[in-house]
């Protein structure tokens, strides 16, 4: 386990244009008519909270940073205090933060908002609130930037914060993370389409994307993880061994923070000690969990598939992995129990 100045590490998440996801499902869609909806939902979204989510849910320390403004900003923090979820978001003075549409109909159509403009002196005040980030602790650095912002906000953080002793992760878009590695991050994530559009290719599976990701970790990667969706999931570590997870067969519900997902099982795994492949593992678990839920995944459908990725991969689950779930379960029958008398003490109050 890596350790901090307080004596645990923590895993800060930068989230520079947060949103909330609107997700609705039309009987029709229509352009030009009225199209009425039969269900919404409403997800406080940004792929740093995302990561932040679902640290919290494995019950690992994190923080979320970020930039919000106006009621949406609000509502999005107040939601993240109600899962317990620490955050440090700078608030700005006008604008409001972004509202994603998310039409969930035959085809899911999004039309996501820009987000508010940024001035300089919030920036600077983004910039000292990082401070907080010492020795040992994780920054995950993740997601598209408001147009407001310089392109090399990431790199400004990462070199602002050099020379402490902190982990850094990019997760970011094209010449974004070409820019950001360069300061050699502890790890990249990209997926299998953005890798095909930073080399001009059109990798498919996690053996054709090897060449990519060696070139990646050339540019300054240390470790490197390229997800492909239902072709499986590849990690290029930093002593260069080869890590190959294949995917399980899931309903899909919504691919929406599955990336993200994994990036927290990733970090959650390595950070309590565990080998590189032993996270890839569960980090695919996370990733496949979320796709296969309305929004992050919760700890027992994360469990449920870690079993039936080692089950398919022909492997025993490591004792300490094993341990864990069986701990979670009995954990959730606890809630359950409790759940159920409170129901239940209610039921006779109101007869």
């Amino acid at each position: 386990m890596f350790f901090c100045h307080g004596g645990i590490a923590v895993i800060y998440t930068m989230t520079l244009n947060p949103a909330l996801d609107y997700v609705m499902q039309p009987n029709t869609l229509d352009m030009g008519f009225t199209n009425r909806s039969q269900a919404e939902e409403l997800h406080c979204g940004g792929n740093g909270i995302n990561v932040s989510t679902l640290l919290n849910e494995l019950d690992m320390v994190t923080v979320a940073m970020g930039i919000v403004a106006g009621f949406t900003g609000d509502y999005l923090l107040s939601d993240l205090q109600k899962q317990g979820i620490p955050s440090n978001f700078v608030k700005l003075d006008s604008g409001f933060t972004r509202i994603n549409v998310k039409l969930d109909g035959i085809v899911m159509t999004m039309v996501n908002g820009m987000g508010p403009r940024i001035p300089e002196k919030k920036v600077d005040e983004l910039l000292r609130r990082m401070d907080v980030v010492g020795s040992g602790d994780t920054l995950v650095l993740t997601g598209s930037i408001p147009n407001s912002l310089p392109e090399d906000i990431y790199t400004r953080l990462m070199q602002q914060l050099a020379g402490r002793g902190i982990q850094f992760v990019v997760d970011a878009p094209g010449q974004l993370l070409m820019e950001a590695i360069k300061a050699h991050p502890f790890l990249i994530k990209p997926n299998n389409h953005e890798v095909g559009r930073i080399f001009n290719a059109t990798p498919e599976t996690p053996e054709e994307c090897i060449p990519f990701a060696q070139k990646l970790q050339e540019n300054g990667a240390r470790n490197v993880i390229v997800s492909c969706g239902g072709s499986g999931s590849l990690l290029l570590d930093e002593y260069g061994e080869t890590h190959i997870v294949p995917s399980v067969k899931i309903h899909l519900v919504n691919a929406t923070g599955a990336g993200d997902s994994m990036v927290g099982g990733f970090l959650a795994k390595t950070t309590q000690g565990f080998d590189y492949e032993t996270a890839l593992i569960y980090a695919s678990a996370c990733g496949t969990a979320t796709a296969a839920s309305k929004g992050i995944a919760k700890r027992t459908t994360i469990d449920r598939v870690v079993g039936a990725l080692y089950k398919k991969m022909g492997r025993k689950m490591p004792a300490a992995i094993a341990e864990e779930i069986k701990a979670n379960h009995a954990k959730a029958e606890i809630r359950e129990k409790d759940w159920l008398g409170t129901k239940h003490a209610h039921e006779k109050e109101d007869k």
